[in-house]
């Protein structure tokens, strides 16, 4: 696959997109954007248009959680009444979860037999009917526990949970005695990697010299002026260009974070639990024409990919979430393709 043929592929689409690669084994990134970021003010997708990535953050609160059991400050599996809050602990407990026996690791990889409180009927239509109502994280669990018992016995099966990964927020800022903002920046290498259009919103403010955020819809709504709140303390919370996207998660599993490849191993190793084949620490696992590819999606829209047999990070972004399996079939396409060249 040539440029010409990437940049044709982005446009045969017909939606506004963005698509980064880079990775080591690539002489130098490719990049391709198309549409509209903002059509009301006439601004086009770009490389740097910066977009709320969603579950995407997942992969690196997974990542900072691991970067602290490297330097021996959180037992992945430790039950998690010795980490989190004693006031998450109780709504839990109350609701029949053992707190004694769900662990850190079963968190990461959603096995912990936690729901999610996203699920909840009351949840998205709070978030429509009061789009600037500001969420706490007590807020947010007290709302998982009531909606739901445990889904299942802790360690036996993949059930996907944002209130699992919200109690990891939780975690690490207990751990590491500041912000989740703050510490998946440090632990991430964000100003190391030259991550100039990133920020975690609400805790961190927009960097200065960065475009504005592309309007981002789910349906007939548009999502863009939603109070950050509604996905912000682990489950989601960042904000990225596609360009810094894909060059986080080519650094993640190029051994640029890691201070040990044993950590990444760890990350990607598989678990005993009924559907622990798709998705590991963080990040989730799939065959792309015989090679194993490691990935995450974003509920807006996002999308972003390593292909270890190629060396290649690639991140796309999606204004409409309708659009996504689209985005995720081009991105398919190009990491399926045979060769790379200029």
């Amino acid at each position: 696959m040539n440029r010409k043929e990437l940049v044709d592929l982005a446009r045969e689409q017909q939606i506004p997109l963005a698509l980064y690669a880079t990775g080591q084994g690539l002489e130098r990134p490719w990049a391709t954007a198309a549409g509209m970021a903002d059509e009301q003010a006439g601004r086009p997708m770009s490389l740097d248009t910066p977009l709320r990535i969603a579950s995407n953050t997942k992969t690196f609160v997974a990542a900072t959680i691991l970067r602290l059991w490297e330097r021996g400050l959180v037992d992945l599996d430790g039950p998690i009444v010795l980490e989190i809050d004693p006031l998450f602990d109780k709504l839990l407990t109350a609701a029949g979860y053992r707190t004694d026996r769900i662990t850190v690791r079963h968190l990461l990889n959603h096995s912990g037999g936690l729901v999610d409180h996203t699920n909840a009927p009351t949840f998205f239509a709070t978030v429509v009917r009061e789009p600037q109502h500001l969420w706490t994280r007590e807020e947010q669990v007290r709302l998982g526990a009531k909606f739901s018992a445990p889904l299942s016995e802790p360690g036996t099966r993949f059930s996907y949970s944002d209130t699992g990964y919200i109690l990891l927020g939780d975690i690490i800022e207990r751990i590491s005695g500041t912000t989740l903002a703050a510490t998946v920046r440090r632990e991430m290498g964000f100003e190391r990697l030259g991550l100039a259009t990133s920020w975690w919103e609400i805790s961190e403010p927009q960097p200065p010299h960065v475009e504005p955020r592309a309007r981002q819809f789910f349906g007939d709504v548009d999502a863009t002026g939603i109070s950050a709140s509604m996905d912000l303390y682990g489950g989601g919370g960042l904000v990225m260009s596609v360009r810094d996207l894909a060059t986080l998660f080519a650094a993640l599993f190029e051994g640029r974070v890691f201070d040990s490849p044993d950590t990444l191993r760890e990350m990607l190793g598989q678990g005993r639990h009924e559907g622990a084949a798709g998705y590991r620490l963080g990040v989730s696992v799939e065959t792309i024409d015989g090679a194993e590819i490691y990935s995450h999606l974003g509920f807006w829209g996002t999308a972003a990919y390593y292909a270890p047999a190629k060396g290649i990070a690639i991140a796309g972004f999606a204004t409409r979430r309708e659009a996504r399996d689209t985005l995720v079939s081009v991105i398919r396409q190009v990491l399926a393709a045979e060769g790379w060249h200029g």
